[in-house]
């Protein structure tokens, strides 16, 4: 019985490591959502965005406050024979007083209206960050499924060759084939090893760059990319400019930009005009009667404004100016934005175009062909019907097919996120 049970648990504890060792070697297939999900929340370089906008947001709060009120107190037309005294000077008296700065009507608002539009661009540029954010995610996530792949082809490439060199030494040792063939069998195998422990450093790479993105350890091991199917693509030019009109965050930023430097032209003209300020003074006062001076020592008080006299044209006429710039500047980059996002939609569905026909080139015609070509030379290699160079020809020829069609995929996807990345939104 202390037999079995202990074979029982020696069995379990296999089995446990095996599934262990088969969970490292297969790793679960990633999750493209969760890891834009994952680079969006813990992105430094967002939170550092979203504490500028904070920040900013805070600077509108501030910018409409009046300054606060000074308060005044002082002893005035005392003697300085005899200090501190108040009943031997009619003049003589203790003054407090209170006085308060005044904007002109309407600065106030106006430059509350600056800070406001400008907190708002920041905001709305932190989205555009996170839109890029997730494009360069998007990008490497389907870079490595590419590099997968090539990987696989390089893989499936080796056994065909180790079957070739089978063949080739079979042929040789009858006498029906030549050492030049086990050559170039060879040399063909070691380009293969070379490619394969290129792309493995180039998976390396693309792991290290999406943990970058994804804000953790470098090293953290990255699971396979699961197949797809190349989503397609309804919407017309017309209706993806419109998307990106009414979605990108950047246009969207430059339009609160240039609110910002229309109300700063607003805030310009107002300084032509005077601030206020307003102050009350009140008067404490002692009685004296004396011989030759009786007086009862009533209270007195002062009201007063003051202004500022706006002579100082240059400078104000230069604040009119440089609003007047700053609102052509924003107009001009959002115009050139427009026109840049205009290209790019052209350009990517041309792209996307070529890309999609490529696959279907690919896996409708060029791959069962070159499948067949090659299939067929191996045939007519063994009854020695064409050559050995024939054969790797073959070889070469679905080598490079099938890994264009890999490449020709991702580089489908990349492009569609691209495109994303210029409308604004999400489109599968």
């Amino acid at each position: 019985m202390n037999k079995m049970r202990t074979i029982t648990v020696l069995t379990m504890i296999i089995l446990t490591a095996a599934a262990a060792c088969a969970e490292v070697l297969n790793p679960p297939a990633e999750d493209l959502a969760g890891l834009v999900h994952t680079a969006v929340s813990n992105n430094p370089e967002l939170k550092s965005s979203w504490a500028r906008w904070q920040m900013y947001a805070s600077k509108a709060r501030q910018a409409s406050a009046l300054e606060d009120p000074m308060f005044m107190f002082k002893l005035q037309n005392m003697l300085a024979s005899d200090p501190f005294v108040f009943n031997k000077d009619p003049q003589s008296a203790k003054v407090i007083g209170i006085s308060q700065q005044l904007p002109f009507w309407g600065k106030r608002a106006v430059r509350q209206e600056i800070a406001q539009y400008e907190a708002e661009s920041s905001k709305w540029m932190i989205e555009e960050r996170k839109l890029e954010l997730s494009r360069m995610v998007k990008e490497t996530y389907y870079q490595i499924w590419a590099v997968d792949k090539g990987l696989e082809v390089v893989e499936k490439n080796l056994g065909i060759l180790t079957d070739f060199i089978t063949i080739a030494e079979s042929k040789y040792s009858v006498g029906q084939g030549v050492q030049q063939d086990l050559f170039k069998a060879g040399l063909e195998k070691s380009k293969m090893l070379e490619m394969q422990i290129t792309l493995r450093q180039q998976r390396k790479s693309l792991e290290a760059n999406i943990n970058f993105l994804l804000f953790r350890p470098a090293k953290t091991p990255f699971g396979t990319v699961a197949d797809f199917n190349l989503p397609p693509l309804t919407y017309s030019v017309e209706q993806l400019n419109q998307i990106a009109l009414e979605n990108r965050p950047q246009i969207k930023s430059l339009a609160s930009l240039t609110s910002k430097a229309q109300a700063s032209h607003r805030l310009a003209q107002k300084e032509f005009y005077p601030d206020f300020n307003l102050s009350f003074e009140y008067m404490f006062k002692e009685s004296i009667a004396t011989e030759m001076i009786s007086d009862p020592g009533n209270n007195m008080f002062t009201l007063g404004v003051t202004f500022n006299l706006p002579f100082q044209q240059e400078r104000r006429r230069a604040m009119l100016a440089e609003s007047t710039s700053e609102t052509t500047m924003a107009t001009e980059e959002s115009n050139a934005l427009k026109n840049s996002i205009s290209y790019t939609i052209n350009d990517t569905l041309a792209q996307l175009e070529r890309r999609r026909r490529l696959v279907e080139l690919y896996k409708g015609g060029i791959i069962p062909q070159a499948e067949q070509s090659l299939e067929s030379a191996v045939i007519s290699y063994r009854v020695s019907k064409v050559d050995f160079l024939t054969l790797l020809d073959g070889r070469l020829s679905l080598f490079n097919y099938e890994r264009e069609l890999y490449e020709s995929q991702a580089e489908y996807m990349m492009k569609l996120a691209q495109l994303e990345a210029v409308v604004g939104k999400e489109l599968k």
